[in-house]
This record gives structure tokens, C-alpha cells and sequence, in this order.
């Protein structure tokens, strides 16, 4: 992992053990949804973003309270990080009257505006033109704010990607965009989508910078992230971070990826990014055994009471479930 950055040297140990916990509590959040789905309190789609948490926390930890987030279906612990509680997304996703959608949808189809987050389209592709007029109304506004939008290698693919860099580039718009690179759209694997290198050469049609990162180390997708949202908000434009890591699972919980090859599953988990993260703390003795247990118990505490929390929340009323669809003025 590389610590030299000078985004990284402003850490502290607490820094550097948010970080842990965001990750660690991602990963058994979505665990913990995974199982509901299994026992059958989760209907529609369930996505596991196993293997992306040093992406998801690492990109949101560079963001202030000021920025948006656009995060995708693979993205929880971005909502973590961006201040989102664990039981309104636990009321989300069992779709519970009092959840952002009132129970008429689930995942990360939700906006919170005070948070400024701004949840998927299932199109993902499409979400990079909202995000695009968000970072345009933020310059007209002269705020100090940056967009944070991701996307994956697959949605990378679609005509909306380029309208929005082409858009955003020249008018030199705050936003970052992040490629995640998981090696499968769906069943599709990478080489299979483009001929390209790596995602990130797109950068320079646009005449932006683009860099492509491990998305394992969550040290390196920080600080990668930190200087790109430091450049956005001194007006110097939108970038693109292929950030490359693996989808450890398959596309949805009904799927059992048999497509990917065994060896190539074996080849990343040996890079799971709480495992690296978690053996660089004990070297910089920053962790170790009793604040481990201390940091799961307590993810573990919250989670329980938040599944507590949102199984005893009312369903939404089935009168109501054809109304309010749109959104209404007040």
C-alpha cells in the first residue's frame, strides 16, 4: 500500500480506524441483507458489493458534508461515510412505510437531500447526466462543492458516459467519476467489452485527467479521490478514476457466477481489501486484537438493532402503494 501522498500524511489513527470500520461495517451489512434475502424478508434485487469496500469507503471518506454522492447499487458503506444511518437503510431495504421510498422500492434507489445523496438509476449509465447537471448548478451557484459519481466498466460502455464527460469537460464541471472496474457486466467480462488498455484512456478525448488505481487499497483509492476532489473544487474540472478491483459474487443474490473462473475468485480473494487493510494497521500498530473486537461488536450491536429496529416498522398500507408515486409539491 502507498502512504506517501500528502492526503494520506494528514490522517490521523482515528482516520485510519473510520476507515476500518466503515469497511468492516459494509461488508456485514450486506451480509446481514444477503441472509434476509435468503429467509425470504427481502424481495427483488439484493447486490453485494464483496470485494469493493476499500472503493466505496475510500472514494466517500475524500468527500465533505457539502459534496453529492452518487453512489451505485455496490456502494453501501459510500452512504455510511456520507452519514446515512444504518436503520433508515435497513428500513430501505425491507421496504417499511417510514423508508426514503416509502416501501415502494428497495437497494439504493432512494435520494436523501440533506445528505445530498442521490441513490442509482437502474440504468446506471444514466445517473452520469444528473450528476453532470447537479455539478452544473453548482457552478452557477458558485459553491464550493463537488459531485462524486460512479459507474460501472460495463455502464462505462453506454452513450450516456460520453455525452456527460463531453458535457462536463468543457465546461470544466466539479465532477469525479469512478470506474469500477469488477471485471463483469453481469456475465460479460472485461475483454469481452472494450480493447482498451484501461478505462481511464478514455480521460484524454476529453482532456481530463484519468488514472487508473487499485481499488483493494483503500489508502490509495483515498487519496487518488482526494486530489481529484480538490481539483474539481478549485474549479479545475471533471476526472475519471478506473478504480479495479473484483465483484466476488455474483450479480445479484440469485446469481451464483458460474461463468467466472474459479482461479480468477481464488487470485482476488487473496487481495480482500479488509484483510490488506486490516494486516497494514497491525503493522503500523494502529489495531490490534482488543480494538478489532471492540470495533466488530459494536457493528455487530448496530446492525442488530437496526434489523430490530425495521422489522417492527409497519409495512406501507396496500391502499397507499399506487399513490405518490411522483413526487408532489408541497
Amino acid at each position: 500500500m502507498q502512504t506517501s501522498s500528502i492526503y494520506l500524511q494528514n490522517l490521523t489513527d482515528k482516520d485510519y480506524l473510520k476507515l476500518y470500520y466503515f469497511m468492516s461495517l459494509m461488508r456485514q451489512f450486506e451480509n446481514s441483507i444477503l441472509n434476509l434475502y435468503r429467509q425470504g424478508r427481502i424481495v427483488g434485487g439484493v447486490y453485494s458489493g464483496m470485494g469493493n469496500e476499500a472503493t466505496a469507503i475510500g472514494s466517500a471518506f475524500a468527500l465533505d458534508s457539502n459534496d453529492y454522492l452518487f453512489p451505485m447499487h455496490r456502494d453501501s458503506g459510500a452512504h455510511f461515510v456520507k452519514g446515512q444511518n444504518l436503520r433508515t437503510m435497513m428500513l430501505q431495504y425491507l421496504g417499511r412505510a417510514d423508508s426514503p421510498t416509502k416501501g415502494r422500492d428497495g437497494s439504493g434507489h432512494y435520494a436523501d437531500p440533506i445528505l445530498r445523496i442521490y441513490g442509482n438509476i437502474s440504468h446506471l449509465g444514466a445517473m452520469i447526466p444528473v450528476a453532470a447537471g447537479v455539478a452544473l448548478a453548482i457552478k452557477y451557484r458558485n459553491e464550493k462543492s463537488v459531485v462524486l459519481n460512479y459507474i460501472g466498466e460495463g455502464g462505462s460502455n453506454v452513450g450516456d458516459f460520453h455525452e456527460a464527460l463531453a458535457f462536463s469537460s468543457v465546461l470544466k464541471l466539479p465532477l469525479i467519476l469512478i470506474i469500477e472496474n469488477n471485471q463483469y457486466a453481469y456475465s460479460t467480462p472485461v475483454y469481452k467489452q472494450t480493447i482498451a488498455r484501461q478505462f481511464s484512456d478514455r480521460a484524454i478525448g476529453y482532456g481530463i485527467p484519468g488514472v487508473t488505481i487499485d481499488g483493494t487499497d483503500v489508502l490509495e483509492v483515498y487519496s487518488v479521490c482526494k486530489e481529484a476532489v480538490e481539483r474539481a473544487r478549485r474549479g479545475k474540472g471533471p476526472s475519471i478514476i478506473e478504480s479495479v478491483t473484483m465483484r466476488m459474487q455474483g450479480h445479484a443474490a440469485y446469481d451464483d457466477a458460474w461463468y467466472v473462473p474459479k482461479s480468477e475468485l481464488e487470485k482476488w480473494r487473496q487481495k480482500d481489501p479488509i484483510e490488506r487493510y486490516e494486516s497494514l494497521l497491525f503493522d503500523k500498530k494502529i489495531l490490534n486484537e482488543s480494538i478489532k473486537n471492540e470495533i466488530l461488536n459494536k457493528i455487530n450491536s448496530e446492525i442488530q438493532d437496526a434489523l430490530n429496529f425495521a422489522l417492527n416498522a409497519p409495512l406501507p398500507k396496500p391502499s397507499e402503494d399506487l399513490f405518490k408515486v411522483f413526487l408532489e409539491k408541497d
